[in-house]
C-alpha cells in the first residue's frame, strides 16, 4: 500500500470507497521537506555532446499525505533561484542573468500540485502547475516511495524519488547559441530529479 492510491492487490468496496490499510492511515498527517537532506536537481545537454548536471540549495515544501481519500493528498515546492549550483560560479552567474533565469526580477521557482494517483507498486504521479519567469505551466511529475522510517532523533519520515521532463522554451527560456558543427549549446529538454525527504509535524 503506498501513499497516493492503492495497491493492486486492493480492491473498493461495494460503497466505491477506497480500502486504507493501517500503514497507509498512520502516516497521514502534514509534512514539511527537509532540505538538509533532499535534492532537486536538474541535467542539461550541453554542446551537443555532454550533460550538465546542477540544483538548488535553497528551496522548502510541504507534502499533506492523506490516507483516507488519497486524491486529496498535495505537494507544494519554493525554490530560490539564486541559489542555483552547477559547480561554476561563472555558469551560475550566467544562468541568474537576464539571459535565463532573471533572478532579480523572478526570485523563486514555485511548484502546486493539481492531483495525484497511484500508478502501481510504489509508483505515482503527480500532477501540478510549474511557475517560472512569471509563466505557469502544466507539470507532471512520476515519483517512487522509499518508505517511511523514524530517525534517530524521532522524526517520522517519508522518502520519495522523482523525476520529470521540460522543454524551458516552454517557460520562456530561450536563450541559446549555434554551434559551427550544427545543434545548440543548451538543450531545450531539461531532466528535473528530485530526492525528497519529508519530517511529519505534530
Amino acid at each position: 500500500m503506498g501513499i497516493f492510491g492503492r495497491s493492486n492487490d486492493e480492491t473498493a468496496s461495494a460503497a466505491g470507497t477506497t480500502a486504507v490499510s493501517p500503514d497507509l492511515a498512520a502516516l497521514t498527517g502534514e509534512y514539511v521537506i527537509d532540505p538538509a537532506h533532499s535534492t532537486i536537481g536538474f541535467t542539461a545537454r550541453h554542446a551537443m555532446v555532454t550533460n550538465v548536471k546542477g540544483g538548488f540549495k535553497d528551496f522548502e515544501g510541504t507534502l499533506h499525505l492523506d490516507g483516507g481519500d488519497p486524491a486529496k493528498s498535495t505537494a507544494t515546492i519554493d525554490v530560490k533561484m539564486d541559489s542555483i549550483d552547477t559547480g561554476s560560479a561563472d555558469r551560475d552567474g550566467h544562468l541568474k542573468s537576464a539571459d535565463f533565469f532573471k533572478t532579480e526580477e523572478f526570485p523563486t521557482m514555485t511548484f502546486r500540485s493539481t492531483g495525484a494517483e497511484a500508478t502501481g507498486g510504489d509508483d505515482y504521479r503527480i500532477t501540478g502547475d510549474l511557475t517560472i519567469l512569471g509563466t505557469t505551466r502544466p507539470l507532471t511529475i512520476d515519483l517512487e516511495f522509499n518508505g517511511a522510517a523514524k530517525d534517530p532523533f524521532g522524526n517520522e519520515r517519508v522518502g520519495f524519488e522523482g523525476k520529470a521532463e521540460i522543454l524551458r522554451s516552454e517557460w520562456g527560456l530561450t536563450w541559446n547559441a549555434a554551434l559551427e558543427t550544427g545543434g545548440v549549446l543548451v538543450s531545450d529538454k531539461i531532466k528535473l530529479v528530485f530526492d525528497i525527504s519529508a519530517i511529519k509535524q505534530a
